[in-house]
């Protein structure tokens, strides 16, 4: 050491800071890849992401990797820097290398260069992979040592050697990317697929049309009445039954019978031979198990009923379709009469309308454990059928029943809190 010039030391010292940035920036560019974007670009053939991911799936012989080459750098460095200022400053020089050292590697080989691949991780990570992937070809024996008695100290604490995180989203963490790729994604898509995931949450129950509601056809009328409403009806598919629902004599779809009816020739014969047989759906059933059916059964209607056969309610593709998308046929139309504001900022709703659609289309945030329409909220509340105009609080709302009918409750103005989040949908 004696007989190198100061200079080709002070170029050494400046070479192995350098080296020790690189791989500080490294394991730093490296730790802060996005997996899901390393993954994208590594599918689409990206050389880098490729061998970015090839050493992530080993994390152990990368750290051991990085750490080698990072302690050996700094050491010799602190060694260089030792011998320059003794022959500068003498026995002095000692402390003086070793303030200046430290100062010099924290700066320019921890701070600045770990800041930097936090920041831009692709652009450190991807061009260093082509540097430590060769690297860890060559000192792969000695890597493999390292980690070798690193794990037979871990071991004590429960840690195996090879056992390495795996990248698994809950669906929490899912929609909390979704919401943060805003930018990204236009609005209306995003929406679409917080619902797809909210759809789990739901089952037929939230979304079929109550057996009260349920438009359909009795055979035991008289044929007049039958076609009639046969022509008037906006629907597409109805339920056919005798005297009532409970003798459910299956499913009508009109496009089957409309050539017919269009030219005056349809009569009930051919009526009843164009009824499909019906279907039902157990209740509790989740949505997305229900999209399911609907496919592989290529139905798009069928009878939700309880534990003892009896009918709940109807539910069709469109209702489930309209979880994801929004209100979209000529349901919607429907669904837009129950929920109706007015001029001072209140709401009418419906009894009959869903909670959970509430909750989606109004931010607002009632119960939805129990029961699954406002009607049947209400008299949970209150445990008896009301005589009049009652009013009760419901979380940050006040619901006053304006109309009962039939011991059901039509009609609720809601009163919101005005100090709450909820608002108008947009």
């Amino acid at each position: 050491m004696q007989e190198i010039p100061l200079v080709t030391l002070f170029v050494l010292l400046g070479i192995l800071i350098l080296l020790s940035a690189f791989f500080s920036s490294s394991e730093t560019g490296l730790v802060a890849l996005n997996r899901y974007k390393l993954r994208h670009k590594s599918q689409a053939g990206h050389r880098g992401a490729r061998l970015a991911q090839a050493l992530l799936t080993k994390p152990d012989r990368m750290f051991g990797l990085i750490l080698l080459g990072n302690n050996l750098v700094n050491i010799l460095a602190a060694s260089i820097s030792t011998v320059i200022f003794l022959r500068l400053l003498g026995d002095s020089g000692i402390w003086v290398s070793t303030l200046f050292l430290t100062a010099v590697i924290l700066i320019f080989a921890e701070v600045a260069p770990k800041t930097l691949a936090a920041l831009f991780p692709e652009r450190i990570a991807f061009p260093a992979s082509y540097v430590l992937t060769p690297l860890m070809r060559i000192l792969y024996p000695v890597v493999w040592v390292i980690n070798m008695v690193a794990g037979t100290l871990l071991r004590p604490f429960g840690v195996r050697h090879g056992s390495h995180r795996v990248d698994h989203l809950s669906r929490e963490e899912l929609r909390t990317l979704v919401k943060e790729g805003g930018r990204t994604i236009p609005l209306n898509h995003q929406q679409m697929l917080l619902n797809i995931l909210d759809l789990e949450y739901g089952t037929v129950d939230d979304v079929m049309v109550p057996r009260s509601e349920i438009v359909g056809l009795d055979l035991d009328e008289d044929w007049e009445s039958i076609v009639q409403k046969l022509t008037q009806t906006i629907y597409t598919r109805l339920p056919v039954w005798r005297g009532d629902l409970d003798n459910l004599s299956g499913l009508l779809h009109i496009r089957t019978i409309l050539t017919k009816l269009s030219q005056g020739r349809l009569d009930r014969d051919a009526m009843i031979r164009s009824i499909r047989s019906p279907y039902f759906i157990p209740e509790g059933t989740p949505l997305t198990q229900q999209l399911l059916e609907f496919q592989a059964r290529e139905r798009r209607m069928g009878l939700v009923v309880d534990e003892y056969g009896d009918i709940q309610g109807l539910i069709t593709l469109d209702d489930i379709l309209e979880e994801i998308v929004g209100e979209y046929t000529t349901e919607g139309a429907r669904q837009q009469k129950t929920v109706r504001r007015l001029e001072d900022g209140n709401w009418i709703v419906s009894g009959s309308a869903s909670i959970r659609m509430l909750n989606r289309r109004m931010e607002w945030n009632l119960p939805t454990e129990g029961p699954k329409t406002i009607n049947g909220l209400l008299l949970e509340r209150l445990e008896a059928i009301p005589d009049g105009h009652t009013s009760l609080r419901i979380g940050n709302h006040v619901m006053t029943i304006v109309e009962l009918a039939d011991k059901a409750v039509r009609r609720v103005l809601v009163k919101p809190d005005r100090f709450s989040s909820s608002h108008s949908p947009s």
